[in-house]
């Protein structure tokens, strides 16, 4: 770990802003490079009742990608779908650290739970 200090904290919010975004727990099933992309990864992640395609920018981070396959981790699943190099995004993957310049890492349930849990 290096010195740098956390960022500040952002304004409050309602919790009614917070009961909007939809966190849930999915497994990585499959990885894929996006063509025409040197950052990008499509996943394909089950969520217990229904599979996603969601992208990330993450290539880069990591020396093989493969490695996310199995791994059961956080997703915002309720953000409007967006078309990215041509492929469609259904969701985001809940990381921490890029915004502060960090080498991220995935946010990891402490034991297996059922995919599609929610936060909260």
């Amino acid at each position: 770990m290096d010195d740098k200090r956390p960022a500040p904290v952002k304004p409050t919010i309602d919790f009614d802003v917070l009961e909007k975004i939809d966190i849930r727990v999915g497994t990585i099933l499959e990885v894929d490079d996006v063509e025409r992309s040197d950052k990008l990864i499509k996943m394909r992640v089950d969520f217990g009742d229904h599979t996603r395609t969601i992208l990330s920018g993450m290539k880069k981070e990591r020396k093989d990608c493969q490695d996310l396959i199995g791994i059961q981790t956080l997703f915002v699943v309720n953000l409007e779908p967006r078309k990215i190099m041509g492929e469609v995004s259904e969701g985001m993957i809940f990381d921490i650290g890029y915004a502060d310049g960090v080498l991220p890492a995935l946010a990891i349930p402490e034991r297996q739970v059922p995919n599609g849990a929610r936060m909260g």
